[in-house]
């Protein structure tokens, strides 16, 4: 399939990795990001409750539109611009069809997940809670969250660097890949494949229990739990003591092989080696 002509692209986005990946499939695609539409802090919080404004960090010279009020004011302001696609990417607010019934081709989401496992806020829970695979699909935008047709997905192991920052860099390459997969198909009208009912899941949002990491089990079990913690902030933690800590890492470590799980057996500047059920880890704290 060829390269498309030029695109206008109305990007939705709330948290700067899904814009950096929405920028960088323009860039290298010769297209041509028109408008940026997010919310206001308290509207798109989730993602980093302690990040800078995500327009603070936007290219210089991009157009960018605040609003929550998506129907009234957002809408209007993209049926001016006439954009081919939309496409939203980290956005935690549904699409009303004011404007997915817009741009020319259709709209278009980035999902970090193998759809439609893992559909909803917290596509990092299916690691979470034990897939040993990291996965991106990019499908047409619906009424419902996540569940319009796939135009792309791409599936790969875990990284070598399983933390937070590897499996954003795996969810950046593998997203893209879809990007560059199913915009040409997008522009040349196909439907894409209509997800199945009987696979799906959702993901919701942590608990503040699954955060605290038990060290009793064994390291890649642990290892896994705050690389998905992790992804979009510091989340996971650990009780050293009598004080529970955030930590921001975790890296296999040297250590006697019979202490006992949860015994400290070197502390750092920044933090800890820690026995596990069957190795130590070296914590990085937050």
């Amino acid at each position: 399939m060829g390269r498309p002509e030029p695109l206008r692209i109305v990007c939705l986005n709330a948290f700067m990795p899904g814009f950096r990946v929405l920028h960088d499939f323009a860039a290298r695609n010769g297209h041509e990001i028109v408008l940026v539409v997010t919310l206001p802090l308290t509207s798109g919080s989730r993602y980093d409750e302690d990040a800078n404004p995500f327009v603070v960090d936007l290219p210089e010279r991009t157009d960018v539109l605040i609003t929550g009020k998506l129907r009234t004011v957002a809408a209007p302001v993209v049926e001016a611009l006439r954009p081919d696609v939309v496409i939203s990417a980290a956005f935690p607010r549904l699409i009303p069809a004011e404007i997915l019934q817009i741009p020319k081709y259709g709209a278009i989401n980035c999902h970090p997940s193998p759809l439609p496992e893992g559909r909803g806020p917290n596509p990092s829970r299916l690691i979470y809670e034990g897939d040993e695979r990291v996965a991106a699909s990019v499908h047409r935008t619906a009424a419902e969250f996540d569940t319009g047709a796939i135009l792309a997905q791409r599936i790969a192991p875990l990284p070598a660097d399983l933390n937070g920052s590897g499996l954003m860099q795996s969810w950046y390459e593998l997203l893209s890949e879809c990007l560059d997969e199913a915009v040409p198909r997008l522009v040349a009208g196909e439907a894409g494949e209509d997800q199945d009912p009987a696979r799906a899941s959702e993901a919701p949002l942590f608990t503040e229990e699954e955060k605290l990491l038990d060290l009793a089990v064994p390291a890649a079990e642990i290892r896994r739990k705050a690389a998905a913690l992790n992804v979009t902030s510091p989340q996971a933690q650990i009780r050293v003591g009598d004080t529970t800590h955030v930590i921001s890492r975790t890296d296999p470590a040297d250590g006697p092989p019979a202490a006992t799980p949860g015994t400290v057996l070197a502390e750092h500047a920044d933090g800890w080696t820690i026995q596990t059920a069957d190795q130590p880890l070296r914590f990085t704290r937050s």
